[in-house]
């Protein structure tokens, strides 16, 4: 594979040679590609393309967004319906899965989408992104809720969409992970990041601070250690970072390295944990790991839960392997009751501010 000359559809056939599914897996993930070129050129006219024009017919404050994240799942939807290769299409807007009936049977794969994350930002011009999931459907239509309800190691493909100052598209099929750019001139995805690897350690870590009060003591305790930096046990600084938006948070591991926290907080008792198992975390731990990375709740390895609904949501812990499980080591100790309470040195009997 040669960077800046490799299609998507020349990288899927040499990647997919040889396995079972690799014409059929290769033409679906074409046809993810491109709805991701339709959304991309639909978010890119931003208030040009009618979506928030003249305040006197603008719509409502937070109807843009949702107006595009519709479209976009309707993108999905059609597309992939259209291409025959599916036999559902789950997304988050909907509550059930959407039943396709490929008239000549085909359809050998369930789609999972998101079909537009991180919508909040675009009001502000702000990164966002799709996120998708391929499973095997079943071998007798039509395909059933529990069809779906699988761990995520049993994906054949997964990806997500960063639109930004350029579009990429980051996927696996299980052999690394690797990034493509839309050439718009062209019009094609062109392999741009082979082999993309997350460094084991990392010195940045993405959290929405604003919550800190909310979090379970050792999310506290991890992030208070990297405040505190050079100053405390980690012996180094840290940088903080927050988009808002869990793909170009990823996109951002996947460059430098790192680690992005959606951690269980108290918030909202009624919805403790934020993002989606099957829409948002397994296709990203699956991209993460195929990286060198690792995904975990904080008490287990995402790819490894057993999905009891389709819109069930868990906490999020993703990034650099070796910050992720000082985290999950910091929950088992205080689950286990052998966790101490962080306390900042310059606070101690002999300190500088000591008394």
């Amino acid at each position: 594979m040669h960077p800046g000359r490799t299609t998507l559809s020349k990288f899927l056939i040499q990647q997919l040679k040889g396995t079972p599914e690799q014409n059929d897996l290769a033409a679906l993930l074409v046809d993810m590609a491109a709805c991701v070129k339709a959304i991309s050129a639909m978010t890119a006219r931003g208030a040009l393309g009618g979506m928030a024009g003249h305040p006197a017919t603008a719509p409502a404050p937070g109807q843009t967004p949702k107006q595009l994240v519709r479209l976009s799942g309707e993108i999905f939807c059609h597309a992939l319906s259209a291409g025959g290769l599916v036999a559902g299409i789950a997304t988050e807007q909907r509550d059930e899965p959407l039943a396709v009936d490929p008239q000549d049977g085909s359809g050998r794969f369930l789609a999972v989408v998101d079909p537009l994350d991180g919508a909040s930002g675009i009001d502000v011009n702000g990164a966002v992104g799709s996120i998708f999931s391929v499973l095997r459907a079943p071998d007798e239509p039509p395909a059933a809720l529990n069809d779906y309800l699988h761990p995520g190691r049993r994906q054949l493909a997964a990806g997500y969409a960063i639109y930004g100052p350029a579009t990429m598209l980051v996927l696996t099929v299980g052999k690394g992970t690797h990034g493509f750019t839309l050439d718009r001139e062209i019009g094609n995805f062109i392999l741009t990041h082979p082999q993309m690897q997350v460094p084991p350690d990392s010195s940045e870590f993405a959290i929405d601070a604003s919550n800190e009060r909310f979090w379970e003591a050792p999310v506290q305790r991890y992030v208070a250690e990297c405040k505190a930096g050079r100053n405390d046990v980690r012996g180094r600084d840290f940088n903080m970072r927050w988009i808002a938006s869990m793909v170009a948070e990823v996109h951002r591991i996947l460059m430098r390295g790192g680690v992005v926290l959606y951690p269980r907080d108290l918030k909202d008792p009624a919805l403790p944990d934020r993002l989606r198992l099957l829409a948002e975390a397994n296709p990203m731990s699956f991209v993460v790991e195929q990286a060198g990375g690792f995904g975990s709740t904080g008490r287990a390895r995402i790819l490894d839960l057993e999905p009891g609904a389709i819109h069930q949501r868990v906490p999020v812990i993703l990034g650099s392997r070796n910050e992720v499980e000082r985290i999950e080591r910091y929950h088992r100790e205080h689950d286990s009751g052998t966790d101490e309470q962080y306390t900042s040195p310059l606070f101690q009997e002999r300190s500088l501010f000591a008394r």
